[in-house]
């Protein structure tokens, strides 16, 4: 392995782990859903690198396109709005 490719796989080792862990540390919902695709993206990435661009071609379509997007209309519909600030009626 040439010295750029592992510097480019050390990155995107990185780049997985890091934002896995924002997966479940994270506590807004939407972050997490983003930070869900950077993960299966990166994994995408690795799949290239190892030359198995069919398989990452099937990543990016079936769980970046697919679940990700259910996932995103999942937190847009259940998400609650914070209640806006009524004014207060004095009597």
């Amino acid at each position: 392995m040439a010295l750029p490719e592992t510097i480019a796989f050390g990155l995107f080792a990185f780049v997985t782990i890091a934002s896995s862990l924002g997966v479940v540390l994270l506590r807004d919902m939407w972050h997490s859903a983003l930070m869900l695709g950077v993960a299966l993206l990166s994994v995408a990435i690795h799949y290239v690198m190892l030359r198995a661009e069919f398989v990452a071609t099937m990543q990016i379509l079936v769980y970046v396109g697919g679940v990700l997007i259910l996932i995103t209309f999942a937190v847009m519909l259940t998400r609650k709005d914070e209640p806006a600030e009524s004014a207060e009626v004095t009597t």
